[in-house]
Protein backbone atom coordinates (compact mmCIF):
# COMPACT_ATOMS: atom_id res chain seq x y z
CA UNK A 1 0.00 0.00 0.00
CA UNK A 2 1.09 3.57 -0.58
CA UNK A 3 2.09 5.52 2.51
CA UNK A 4 1.04 9.16 3.08
CA UNK A 5 4.74 10.07 2.79
CA UNK A 6 5.10 8.50 -0.66
CA UNK A 7 1.72 9.87 -1.75
CA UNK A 8 2.90 13.39 -0.89
CA UNK A 9 6.22 12.81 -2.65
CA UNK A 10 4.48 11.79 -5.88
CA UNK A 11 2.48 15.02 -5.79
CA UNK A 12 5.50 17.15 -4.94
CA UNK A 13 7.71 16.00 -7.84
CA UNK A 14 5.39 17.70 -10.33
CA UNK A 15 7.10 20.71 -11.88
CA UNK A 16 10.43 20.26 -10.10
CA UNK A 17 13.48 21.18 -12.18
CA UNK A 18 16.52 19.03 -12.94
CA UNK A 19 19.48 19.96 -15.14
CA UNK A 20 21.20 17.22 -17.16
CA UNK A 21 24.75 17.60 -18.43
CA UNK A 22 25.93 14.76 -20.59
CA UNK A 23 26.18 12.78 -23.78
CA UNK A 24 22.91 13.11 -25.66
CA UNK A 25 22.54 10.74 -28.60
CA UNK A 26 20.09 9.53 -31.20
CA UNK A 27 18.79 5.96 -30.98
CA UNK A 28 17.82 4.72 -34.45
CA UNK A 29 15.90 1.45 -34.78
CA UNK A 30 15.49 -0.32 -38.11
CA UNK A 31 12.93 -3.14 -38.05
CA UNK A 32 12.64 -5.84 -40.67
CA UNK A 33 12.36 -9.51 -41.54
CA UNK A 34 14.91 -12.09 -42.62
CA UNK A 35 13.99 -14.78 -45.16
CA UNK A 36 17.31 -15.46 -46.87
CA UNK A 37 21.09 -15.31 -46.59
CA UNK A 38 23.06 -12.94 -48.77
CA UNK A 39 24.85 -14.49 -51.76
CA UNK A 40 27.66 -11.97 -51.18
CA UNK A 41 28.57 -13.13 -47.66
CA UNK A 42 27.18 -15.50 -45.00
CA UNK A 43 24.99 -12.81 -43.43
CA UNK A 44 21.20 -12.37 -43.24
CA UNK A 45 19.42 -10.03 -45.64
CA UNK A 46 17.08 -7.75 -43.69
CA UNK A 47 14.05 -6.47 -45.56
CA UNK A 48 13.18 -3.20 -43.85
CA UNK A 49 9.61 -2.72 -42.65
CA UNK A 50 9.89 0.30 -40.38
CA UNK A 51 12.33 2.59 -38.61
CA UNK A 52 12.12 4.72 -35.50
CA UNK A 53 14.15 7.47 -33.83
CA UNK A 54 14.25 7.89 -30.03
CA UNK A 55 16.17 9.96 -27.52
CA UNK A 56 19.21 8.07 -26.27
CA UNK A 57 21.88 8.56 -23.64
CA UNK A 58 21.38 11.70 -21.56
CA UNK A 59 18.33 12.52 -23.69
CA UNK A 60 16.57 9.47 -22.28
CA UNK A 61 17.27 10.76 -18.75
CA UNK A 62 15.57 14.04 -19.68
CA UNK A 63 12.67 12.11 -21.23
CA UNK A 64 12.18 10.19 -17.97
CA UNK A 65 12.09 13.39 -15.91
CA UNK A 66 9.40 14.92 -18.12
CA UNK A 67 7.38 11.69 -18.13
CA UNK A 68 7.35 11.81 -14.33
CA UNK A 69 5.99 15.35 -14.35
CA UNK A 70 9.23 17.24 -13.80
CA UNK A 71 11.01 19.86 -15.87
CA UNK A 72 14.25 18.85 -17.57
CA UNK A 73 16.96 21.13 -18.95
CA UNK A 74 19.30 19.29 -21.32
CA UNK A 75 22.83 20.65 -21.78
CA UNK A 76 24.68 18.67 -24.42
CA UNK A 77 26.51 18.61 -27.69
CA UNK A 78 25.34 17.87 -31.22
CA UNK A 79 26.78 18.27 -34.70
CA UNK A 80 25.52 20.53 -37.45
CA UNK A 81 23.94 17.60 -39.27
CA UNK A 82 20.63 15.92 -40.04
CA UNK A 83 20.89 13.65 -37.01
CA UNK A 84 21.32 16.72 -34.83
CA UNK A 85 18.16 18.23 -36.32
CA UNK A 86 16.23 15.04 -35.58
CA UNK A 87 17.57 14.89 -32.04
CA UNK A 88 16.72 18.53 -31.35
CA UNK A 89 13.22 17.92 -32.68
CA UNK A 90 12.74 14.89 -30.41
CA UNK A 91 13.81 16.90 -27.37
CA UNK A 92 11.31 19.63 -28.28
CA UNK A 93 8.54 17.07 -28.85
CA UNK A 94 9.31 15.59 -25.42
CA UNK A 95 8.94 19.05 -23.78
CA UNK A 96 12.60 19.11 -22.72
CA UNK A 97 14.18 22.55 -22.29
CA UNK A 98 17.37 22.52 -24.33
CA UNK A 99 20.67 24.38 -24.24
CA UNK A 100 22.64 22.51 -26.89
CA UNK A 101 26.03 23.47 -28.28
CA UNK A 102 26.61 22.80 -31.98
CA UNK A 103 30.05 21.58 -32.99
CA UNK A 104 30.95 21.77 -36.69
CA UNK A 105 33.84 19.33 -36.21
CA UNK A 106 31.85 16.52 -34.61
CA UNK A 107 28.92 14.48 -35.78
CA UNK A 108 25.85 13.84 -33.66
CA UNK A 109 26.16 10.49 -31.91
CA UNK A 110 23.80 7.93 -33.43
CA UNK A 111 23.34 4.27 -32.57
CA UNK A 112 21.53 2.24 -35.20
CA UNK A 113 20.09 -1.10 -34.12
CA UNK A 114 18.90 -3.43 -36.87
CA UNK A 115 16.24 -5.80 -35.56
CA UNK A 116 14.56 -8.70 -37.31
CA UNK A 117 12.11 -11.24 -35.84
CA UNK A 118 12.53 -9.49 -32.46
CA UNK A 119 16.27 -10.20 -32.55
CA UNK A 120 18.98 -7.54 -32.79
CA UNK A 121 21.12 -8.45 -35.79
CA UNK A 122 23.79 -5.75 -35.50
CA UNK A 123 24.39 -2.31 -34.00
CA UNK A 124 26.10 0.45 -35.98
CA UNK A 125 27.61 3.39 -34.05
CA UNK A 126 28.37 6.76 -35.61
CA UNK A 127 30.23 8.98 -33.17
CA UNK A 128 33.26 11.13 -32.38
CA UNK A 129 34.78 10.68 -28.92
CA UNK A 130 37.94 12.81 -29.18
CA UNK A 131 38.51 15.58 -26.57
CA UNK A 132 36.40 18.68 -27.11
CA UNK A 133 37.88 21.78 -28.69
CA UNK A 134 38.53 24.65 -26.27
CA UNK A 135 35.84 27.00 -27.72
CA UNK A 136 33.23 24.24 -27.37
CA UNK A 137 34.17 23.66 -23.73
CA UNK A 138 33.93 27.40 -23.15
CA UNK A 139 30.45 27.54 -24.65
CA UNK A 140 29.31 24.65 -22.46
CA UNK A 141 30.75 26.26 -19.32
CA UNK A 142 28.92 29.50 -20.02
CA UNK A 143 25.59 27.68 -20.39
CA UNK A 144 26.19 25.56 -17.26
CA UNK A 145 26.98 28.62 -15.17
CA UNK A 146 23.87 30.42 -16.36
CA UNK A 147 21.51 27.45 -15.89
CA UNK A 148 22.84 26.66 -12.39
CA UNK A 149 20.94 29.68 -11.08
CA UNK A 150 17.63 27.92 -11.81
CA UNK A 151 18.48 24.41 -10.60
CA UNK A 152 19.26 22.75 -7.28
CA UNK A 153 19.97 19.31 -8.80
CA UNK A 154 22.36 18.40 -11.62
CA UNK A 155 22.61 14.99 -13.28
CA UNK A 156 25.85 14.13 -15.05
CA UNK A 157 24.97 11.45 -17.59
CA UNK A 158 28.31 10.12 -18.81
CA UNK A 159 28.30 7.77 -21.79
CA UNK A 160 31.97 8.27 -22.57
CA UNK A 161 31.47 10.33 -25.73
CA UNK A 162 33.72 13.21 -24.67
CA UNK A 163 31.52 15.85 -23.10
CA UNK A 164 32.19 14.82 -19.49
CA UNK A 165 35.81 15.84 -18.93
CA UNK A 166 37.98 17.24 -16.14
CA UNK A 167 37.25 20.87 -17.03
CA UNK A 168 33.48 20.33 -17.05
CA UNK A 169 33.52 18.40 -13.76
CA UNK A 170 35.74 21.01 -12.07
CA UNK A 171 33.30 23.71 -13.17
CA UNK A 172 30.31 21.77 -11.83
CA UNK A 173 31.96 21.31 -8.44
CA UNK A 174 32.75 25.05 -8.29
CA UNK A 175 29.24 26.26 -9.20
CA UNK A 176 27.30 28.68 -7.06
CA UNK A 177 23.57 28.36 -7.55
CA UNK A 178 20.67 30.00 -5.81
CA UNK A 179 21.62 31.63 -2.50
CA UNK A 180 25.27 30.83 -3.17
CA UNK A 181 24.76 27.10 -2.59
CA UNK A 182 26.26 24.59 -5.02
CA UNK A 183 23.64 22.42 -6.74
CA UNK A 184 23.82 18.76 -5.77
CA UNK A 185 25.57 16.61 -8.36
CA UNK A 186 24.41 13.10 -9.24
CA UNK A 187 26.56 11.03 -11.62
CA UNK A 188 25.67 8.03 -13.75
CA UNK A 189 29.29 6.96 -14.30
CA UNK A 190 31.38 5.50 -17.09
CA UNK A 191 34.14 3.28 -15.63
CA UNK A 192 36.99 4.82 -17.63
CA UNK A 193 36.09 8.25 -16.22
CA UNK A 194 35.82 7.39 -12.51
CA UNK A 195 38.69 9.68 -11.53
CA UNK A 196 36.67 12.66 -12.80
CA UNK A 197 33.96 12.19 -10.16
CA UNK A 198 35.83 13.08 -6.97
CA UNK A 199 33.65 14.70 -4.33
CA UNK A 200 30.28 14.50 -6.10
CA UNK A 201 27.11 14.03 -4.06
CA UNK A 202 25.85 10.70 -5.40
CA UNK A 203 27.09 8.05 -7.83
CA UNK A 204 24.60 5.56 -9.32
CA UNK A 205 26.62 2.74 -10.96
CA UNK A 206 25.21 -0.65 -11.80
CA UNK A 207 26.88 -3.83 -10.56
CA UNK A 208 29.31 -4.06 -13.47
CA UNK A 209 30.28 -0.38 -13.38
CA UNK A 210 30.74 -0.42 -9.61
CA UNK A 211 32.95 -3.49 -9.73
CA UNK A 212 35.10 -2.02 -12.49
CA UNK A 213 35.47 1.24 -10.56
CA UNK A 214 36.50 -0.57 -7.38
CA UNK A 215 38.67 -3.15 -9.11
CA UNK A 216 36.90 -6.04 -7.34
CA UNK A 217 33.82 -8.14 -8.23
CA UNK A 218 30.46 -6.82 -7.03
CA UNK A 219 28.98 -10.26 -6.34
CA UNK A 220 26.03 -10.74 -4.03
CA UNK A 221 25.87 -10.97 -1.04
CA UNK A 222 29.16 -9.55 0.34
CA UNK A 223 30.58 -7.94 -2.79
CA UNK A 224 28.52 -4.71 -2.82
CA UNK A 225 29.72 -3.75 0.68
CA UNK A 226 33.38 -4.19 -0.27
CA UNK A 227 32.89 -2.43 -3.59
CA UNK A 228 31.05 0.47 -1.98
CA UNK A 229 33.78 1.10 0.57
CA UNK A 230 36.43 0.94 -2.15
CA UNK A 231 34.56 3.54 -4.23
CA UNK A 232 34.26 5.85 -1.22
CA UNK A 233 38.00 5.52 -0.61
CA UNK A 234 38.76 6.26 -4.24
CA UNK A 235 36.33 9.11 -4.89
CA UNK A 236 35.34 10.64 -1.53
CA UNK A 237 31.77 11.01 -2.74
CA UNK A 238 29.04 11.87 -0.25
CA UNK A 239 26.63 8.98 -1.02
CA UNK A 240 26.42 5.99 -3.35
CA UNK A 241 23.60 3.97 -4.91
CA UNK A 242 24.57 0.69 -6.58
CA UNK A 243 21.84 -0.94 -8.67
CA UNK A 244 22.07 -4.72 -8.26
CA UNK A 245 19.64 -6.04 -10.88
CA UNK A 246 17.55 -8.85 -9.42
CA UNK A 247 18.94 -8.09 -5.95
CA UNK A 248 17.58 -4.53 -5.92
CA UNK A 249 19.80 -1.69 -4.68
CA UNK A 250 22.57 -0.98 -2.19
CA UNK A 251 22.23 2.54 -0.77
CA UNK A 252 25.26 3.96 1.04
CA UNK A 253 24.59 7.08 3.10
CA UNK A 254 28.26 7.51 3.86
CA UNK A 255 31.05 4.92 3.77
CA UNK A 256 29.91 2.79 6.70
CA UNK A 257 26.12 3.06 6.61
CA UNK A 258 24.40 1.07 3.86
CA UNK A 259 20.93 -0.36 3.32
CA UNK A 260 19.67 -3.09 1.02
CA UNK A 261 16.47 -2.25 -0.90
CA UNK A 262 14.91 -5.35 -2.51
CA UNK A 263 13.78 -5.23 -6.13
CA UNK A 264 10.16 -4.49 -6.95
CA UNK A 265 10.35 -5.91 -10.49
CA UNK A 266 7.93 -8.81 -10.97
CA UNK A 267 8.98 -9.46 -14.56
CA UNK A 268 12.11 -8.45 -16.45
CA UNK A 269 11.79 -8.23 -20.22
CA UNK A 270 14.33 -5.51 -21.06
CA UNK A 271 16.79 -3.57 -18.87
CA UNK A 272 17.39 -0.95 -21.59
CA UNK A 273 17.38 2.51 -20.04
CA UNK A 274 16.80 1.28 -16.46
CA UNK A 275 19.83 3.23 -15.20
CA UNK A 276 18.48 6.39 -16.83
CA UNK A 277 15.16 5.87 -15.05
CA UNK A 278 16.85 5.33 -11.69
CA UNK A 279 18.93 8.51 -11.73
CA UNK A 280 16.08 10.59 -13.19
CA UNK A 281 13.64 9.47 -10.49
CA UNK A 282 16.23 9.84 -7.75
CA UNK A 283 17.07 13.39 -8.79
CA UNK A 284 13.46 14.45 -9.18
CA UNK A 285 12.53 13.07 -5.75
CA UNK A 286 15.49 14.86 -4.17
CA UNK A 287 14.43 18.10 -5.88
CA UNK A 288 11.04 17.59 -4.22
CA UNK A 289 12.69 17.39 -0.80
CA UNK A 290 12.66 13.60 -0.28
CA UNK A 291 15.12 11.84 1.97
CA UNK A 292 17.74 9.86 0.08
CA UNK A 293 16.16 6.58 1.24
CA UNK A 294 12.66 7.55 0.06
CA UNK A 295 14.10 8.80 -3.23
CA UNK A 296 15.91 5.48 -3.74
CA UNK A 297 12.78 3.45 -2.93
CA UNK A 298 10.80 5.49 -5.47
CA UNK A 299 13.57 5.01 -8.06
CA UNK A 300 13.51 1.28 -7.39
CA UNK A 301 9.77 1.16 -8.09
CA UNK A 302 10.29 3.19 -11.28
CA UNK A 303 12.99 0.78 -12.46
CA UNK A 304 10.66 -2.14 -11.79
CA UNK A 305 8.11 -0.58 -14.12
CA UNK A 306 10.47 0.02 -17.05
CA UNK A 307 12.22 -3.38 -17.02
CA UNK A 308 8.81 -5.02 -17.39
CA UNK A 309 8.43 -3.33 -20.80
CA UNK A 310 10.33 -3.76 -24.05
CA UNK A 311 12.58 -0.91 -25.19
CA UNK A 312 13.60 2.29 -23.42
CA UNK A 313 10.33 2.78 -21.54
CA UNK A 314 9.53 5.59 -19.11
CA UNK A 315 7.47 5.54 -15.90
CA UNK A 316 4.56 7.88 -15.24
CA UNK A 317 3.19 9.31 -11.98
CA UNK A 318 0.07 7.16 -12.45
CA UNK A 319 2.15 4.05 -13.02
CA UNK A 320 4.29 4.77 -9.97
CA UNK A 321 1.22 5.38 -7.82
CA UNK A 322 -0.26 2.06 -8.95
CA UNK A 323 3.04 0.25 -8.29
CA UNK A 324 3.27 1.72 -4.80
CA UNK A 325 -0.39 0.95 -4.06
CA UNK A 326 -0.11 -2.68 -5.18
CA UNK A 327 3.20 -3.44 -3.48
CA UNK A 328 3.93 -4.41 0.10
CA UNK A 329 6.16 -2.18 2.16
CA UNK A 330 9.78 -3.01 1.24
CA UNK A 331 11.81 -4.85 3.85
CA UNK A 332 14.85 -2.57 3.99
CA UNK A 333 17.74 -4.20 5.85
CA UNK A 334 21.39 -3.54 6.55
CA UNK A 335 23.61 -4.41 3.60
CA UNK A 336 25.32 -7.79 4.11
CA UNK A 337 29.05 -7.67 4.80
CA UNK A 338 29.17 -4.13 6.10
Amino acid sequence: MITPQMDALLRNISGKRVMIVGDVMLDHYTFGTVSRISPEAPVPVVEVIDEQYLLGGAGNVARNIVALGGRATMIGLIGNDHDGDILSGLLTQSAVDTALVHDDRRRTTRKTRIIAQNQQIVRVDREHTAPLAEPIVGALLEIISDQAQQHDIIIVSDYGKGLVCQTIMNALRALKGKNGVRPRILVDPKPQNYDLYHGVDILTPNTKEAGEGAGIPCLWPDGPARVGRALFDRLRCRDLLITLGAQGMALFEGRNAASHIPTFARKVFDVTGAGDTVIATLALAMAAGATLLDAAVLANHAAGIVVAQVGAATPTPEGLRAALTNSAQPEITALPGL
